[in-house]
């Protein structure tokens, strides 16, 4: 008797959206289709018309298709995370989320008429949603049409846990806290009751606790944890004392990372390059001739600067980091993004001192966006100067790059705590900017004494990083358990 084939299971995937969460989550779209799992990704019309190379995308992966739906904000809004983050959530949260109802509706229906599906191509009924953990609106609106959903945070595990654990916090109250003592230990974080101080807490709880970004971030991981399971951009041997307490408030847990890592080992693909995904998940167009002035240092010379695609500098901000990177003596490649400055023009109207227009040009390259991924990956690159966020540390462990940290916004602040004091990776620079600290500590990540402890020890988690995407790696196996799982839904 001929066996009739299961149908492959249909996937919506919804990021959060910003750069840092768009780009992680269409690497995990591109996990499934590669296993035949039709996947739908939903991003907002805005996200959705600035994102690169949609068509290869859905070329080399028949089972991907791109959906938009609308944030609610008007044409002319910067949708900036940075200062409009409230503006963006709230309106997500009242026009999006009936319009994402409406869409699950329409998707899960037998009966449904896809348009990215190809003449003839029946896109198989919805079977599950998996949404980011900062849209957890998406699990009202796929309870009410009867489908599971699964989690997905991409910022790291010990940050998740301090988010689940804001409710512990405030009852111990830990929160709020002033200005005054940000050096006390925090007792709050089960597990981590030493390592903590408030300074390294999540951004938000530097806030009132009446705060609407504050109730935003606690509302969302209180509700998270109603998802059948939880999908960590993490790996087991990075982060597994934390992964065990996050294990306590989810069924089912699903550690996959390096995610742009664990792409590179299941798709066979020469096309597949770390430049493709990475411009494919971009809504900066890249300059790539930074490659080139790269190629004409010594290894290891060069210090590495990019504040990600959120952070705001002031303008006194950034001239302390360039008076510090040009005294270092250190060669730099400079991510400097036309929109890095918080208060708008700014840039343009003063004049660039003499001595940073020299140094710049004797040791410098400053660039709009880069490809990080294989910026990292250069022989010539010995440092980064990074906001820690979480998918630029995960790229510097993967590459083995040591780590100055400022972090800035959301999980910087616990990233960075790890970086210097858990991994030993690198130095956490939190709450310093001026240029002798700069100077000094790129001094010292480039060429001091620790250096040797850095690299040795970031060098241990890059061969980690790398078993843990090989097929019998904890990564591989656990992207292997949520393929099995959705396919039995």
């Amino acid at each position: 008797m001929e066996m009739k084939l299961q149908p492959q299971p249909h996937v919506l995937l919804l990021p959060f959206p910003a750069q840092g969460h768009i780009k992680p989550m269409l690497t995990l779209a591109q996990l499934l289709c590669h296993a035949g799992i039709h996947v739908t990704f939903v991003n907002t019309e805005h996200n959705h018309r600035h994102l690169t190379q949609r068509e290869s995308l859905s070329a080399r992966f028949p089972t991907l298709r791109f959906r938009s739906i609308f944030d609610g904000l008007p044409s002319d809004h910067p949708r900036s995370i940075s200062p409009y983050f409230l503006d963006i959530v709230t309106s997500l949260r009242s026009t999006t989320a009936p319009l994402l109802h409406q869409l699950l509706v329409s998707l899960a229906s037998k009966t449904n008429d896809d348009i990215g599906a190809a003449a003839g191509d029946q896109l198989p009924p919805l079977s599950c949603v998996i949404t980011d953990g900062l849209m957890c609106f998406a699990i009202d609106a796929a309870e009410e049409v009867g489908l599971p959903v699964i989690a997905v945070r991409t910022s790291s595990a010990c940050s998740v846990w301090c988010y689940l654990c804001l409710p512990k916090l405030i009852e111990e109250a830990e929160l709020p806290f002033g200005d005054e003592d940000m050096d006390k230990t925090v007792s709050g974080v089960p597990g981590k009751e030493c390592l903590l101080r408030r300074r390294d807490l999540l951004s938000i709880c530097r806030m009132p606790v009446d705060h609407p970004v504050f109730k935003f971030f606690m509302e969302e991981h209180i509700a998270i944890t109603r998802a059948s399971g939880l999908i960590l951009n993490t790996f087991e041997d990075l982060e597994s004392s934390v992964l065990s307490h996050i294990a306590s408030k989810f069924s089912k847990i699903y550690p996959i990372g390096p995610l742009h890592a664990l792409l590179k080992s299941r798709v066979d693909d020469h096309d597949l390059s770390s430049s493709s995904t990475a411009m494919a998940a971009s809504l900066h167009r890249e300059d790539r001739s930074c490659m080139t002035w790269l190629d004409s240092q010594r290894p290891g010379s060069v210090i590495f600067v990019s504040y990600g695609s959120l952070v705001k500098l002031t303008r006194v901000q950034l001239l302390e980091f360039w008076h510090g990177l040009v005294n270092s003596g250190s060669h730099f490649l400079w991510v400097m993004r036309s929109d890095v400055l918080s208060d708008e023009g700014e840039h343009m109207r003063h004049v660039t001192p003499t001595e940073l227009e020299m140094g710049t040009k004797e040791r410098g390259f400053i660039v709009d966006w880069a490809p990080q991924e294989e910026v990292l990956a250069h022989d010539a690159v010995g440092g980064f100067l990074t906001h820690s966020g979480w998918n630029s540390t995960l790229e510097a462990i993967w590459a083995g790059v040591p780590m100055l940290c400022w972090p800035q916004v959301a999980d910087q602040q616990v990233n960075s705590r790890w970086v210097g004091e858990v991994w030993k990776i690198g130095i956490d620079m939190k709450d310093m900017c001026d240029r002798t600290t700069v100077e000094k500590m790129i001094k010292a990540l480039m060429g001091g004494e620790e250096r040797e402890v850095f690299t040795r020890s970031v060098d241990r988690f890059s061969k980690l990083a790398r078993a843990s995407v090989s097929e019998s790696g904890s990564s591989y196996h656990n992207l292997e358990k949520l393929i099995q799982d959705l396919r039995n839904l």
